[in-house]
């Protein structure tokens, strides 16, 4: 009987050698060196876009509803009631030395039959967008004023943003969108050869001689 109990004792002894072989190693020391920590993602804006189908070819925009609520809306309301539909870009400024910057301005020309309400002015200094490259603004006279008008700009010309220390009207012209596609239908409508003398105030000079043809505004398919 001892004997036996030795045995079996010998046999558990044996089984638990692999076990302790198997035996979770120490852990590693820590490394001495700071993880780096990462980078915070810039913050996503909701977005809708549209094509503006022109003479010359399309013109995408992602219109910014999120930052730019008033104004996207209303631009949405004149293509969604096809308000934009046969307008033109009309006028067209180009400036430097290589024609880097500038605008080119289209739009119903202030047509009363075309025409909305005129929105809410929402400066730059509100939405935290800039009158740069590519970006869409809606043309005004007077603050509050803008209706179916507006114009997306070459280069940068951010001199047209909200200063509220200048003297004066300084809440500047309200961006809403900017240009996804077609930056060189853009360019090609600022270089359209314009009359000499048609034109009022800085207008002058500035208008297309043969204006270029919205043919539709419509949202683009999803």
């Amino acid at each position: 009987m001892i004997r036996l109990l030795a045995s079996a004792f010998a046999l558990l002894l044996a089984a638990a050698a692999p076990l302790a072989a198997q035996e979770v190693p120490a852990p590693l020391p820590a490394s001495s060196e700071p993880v780096p920590a990462e980078a915070p993602k810039p913050p996503v804006f909701t977005t809708v876009k549209v094509v503006l189908t022109t003479s010359l070819g399309p013109i995408t925009l992602a219109l910014e509803t999120q930052r730019a609520p008033l104004t996207s809306a209303n631009f949405l309301r004149y293509i969604d009631q096809k308000k934009l539909d046969g307008t033109n870009f009309y006028r067209a400024m180009a400036m430097g030395p290589n024609n880097e910057y500038g605008l080119i301005q289209g739009g119903v020309a202030g047509a009363s039959a075309r025409s909305l309400p005129p929105v809410k002015h929402e400066p730059t200094t509100l939405t935290g967008l800039s009158n740069t490259n590519g970006v869409i603004s809606m043309a005004r006279g007077a603050p509050g004023t803008a209706a179916g008008d507006f114009f997306i700009i070459i280069g940068d010309l951010s001199s047209l943003d909200a200063k509220p220390g200048a003297p004066g009207d300084n809440l500047g012209f309200a961006a809403f969108g900017s240009v996804m596609a077609g930056m060189d239908v853009v360019k090609a409508i600022q270089l359209a050869p314009v009359s000499a003398t048609k034109g009022e105030g800085a207008m002058k000079g500035q208008m297309i001689e043969a204006p270029v043809r919205i043919i539709t505004a419509r949202r683009a398919p999803k």
